[in-house]
C-alpha cells in the first residue's frame, strides 16, 4: 500500500506564470486584490512577478508596482523570476526576499525561451545566484521541459538529473522540475524522478506539471506516490507559456487541493479561498479558467 506525505506545500505560481501568457494586460490593481485573495487562502508561497524586459513579457512589465502595492503586508512568502543581472538589481530594490532562476534540459527551447544556450545560462546564473544570496534572498531554480520538449520531443533524464545537479551547486534551495507543454505521462514522470531520486532527496525538489493533455493530476499523484512533497500550481489554471507552442495552463490550484483534501493530505490551504481568488481573476479576464473543480458547484 502507497503512504503517502502527511502534508505537500503548494507553491501558487498563478500571478506570474499564469498571467504571463494571457492575451489582455491586468491592471495592477487587480493583480494586487488576485494575490490578496490567494494568501488569504492559506498559501504560504507565492511568485507574484517576473523582473523580464517588458518589452518581452508585456503582461509582467509592472513587478515593482505589485510589490509596491502588497507593500509586505502578506503571511506568504512572495517570490519572482529574476532571467538576468538587471532584473536582480530591480529585485534587490523592491526588498523581495526571494527569487527563481530558470534554464531548461532542452537546448532549442532554452535558446527560443531566454535567447542562450543551457550551458550558457547555468554560467550566467552563477553570479547572479552568488550576490543574490549575499542580499539575504533564497533562491529557487526551474528547469523548464523536463520531459517533453516542443522542438527536441522527448527529453533524456540523464539531462534531468545534471541540470539539477549544477543548480543545486550554484546555491538554489529547491529545484522545480517542470512539464512545460504538459505532454508527460505518470509512466514518464516516474522514470525520471526514480533517477533523480538516485541523488536528491525530493524533500529539495518541486514539480511544475502543466494540463495540456489532462495529464497533471495524474503525474502529480505519480510524483505524490513517490514522495515527492512540493507542486506548482496556478488558481483556475491560468498558464501557458510564449514560447512553448499549444502548452496548455499549469494544474489548476483548485484540482490538486481537490486530490490531496480527498486523500487526508494537509495543505494548510483551504479550497474555498482559491475559488475566491480564481473567480475574481476570472472576472478580470473575462472568461472562464480551465479548472474542473472550478467549473463543479462548491458544495
Amino acid at each position: 500500500m502507497t503512504v503517502f506525505p502527511k502534508k505537500v506545500r503548494i507553491v501558487e505560481v498563478g500571478p506570474r506564470d499564469g498571467l504571463q501568457n494571457q492575451p489582455r494586460i491586468v491592471r495592477t490593481a487587480a493583480k494586487a486584490d488576485f494575490i490578496r485573495l490567494l494568501a488569504a487562502s492559506g498559501l504560504e508561497d507565492i511568485e507574484v512577478a517576473s523582473f523580464v524586459r517588458p518589452d518581452r513579457v508585456p503582461q509582467l512589465a509592472d513587478a515593482e508596482e505589485i510589490l509596491a502595492a502588497l507593500d509586505g503586508d502578506l503571511p506568504a512568502r512572495l517570490s519572482a523570476l529574476v532571467p538576468n543581472m538587471k532584473g536582480l538589481e530591480r529585485a534587490i530594490g523592491t526588498g523581495i526576499p526571494r527569487i527563481a532562476v530558470l534554464t531548461a534540459a532542452s537546448e532549442t527551447f532554452n535558446r527560443k525561451n531566454i535567447d542562450m544556450g543551457v550551458r550558457e545560462s547555468l554560467d550566467q546564473m552563477g553570479p547572479l545566484v552568488a550576490r543574490a544570496l549575499r542580499e539575504g534572498m533564497s533562491v529557487r531554480g526551474y528547469v523548464s521541459t523536463g520531459w517533453v520538449c516542443p522542438f527536441e520531443g522527448t527529453i533524456d533524464p540523464d539531462a534531468v538529473v545534471r541540470i539539477v545537479g549544477e543548480l543545486f551547486e550554484l546555491g538554489v534551495d529547491e529545484v522545480s522540475v517542470g512539464d512545460t507543454i504538459g505532454a508527460a505521462t505518470p509512466w514518464q514522470v516516474e522514470v525520471t524522478l526514480e533517477r533523480l531520486l538516485e541523488r536528491f532527496p525530493p524533500e529539495n525538489l518541486a514539480m511544475h506539471f502543466h494540463d495540456t493533455y489532462g495529464m497533471a493530476v495524474a503525474n502529480a499523484y505519480q510524483a505524490l506516490r513517490m514522495g515527492f512533497r512540493t507542486f506548482d500550481s496556478s488558481a483556475g489554471g491560468l498558464g501557458g507559456c510564449p514560447y512553448a507552442p499549444g502548452a496548455m495552463g499549469n494544474v489548476a490550484t483548485e484540482d490538486l487541493l481537490y486530490l490531496f483534501d480527498r486523500l487526508g493530505i494537509e495543505t494548510g490551504v483551504r479550497l474555498a479561498g482559491i475559488r475566491r481568488a480564481s473567480e475574481h481573476i476570472a472576472s478580470v479576464l473575462g472568461r472562464k479558467l480551465p479548472s474542473r473543480v472550478l467549473a463543479t458547484p462548491s458544495n
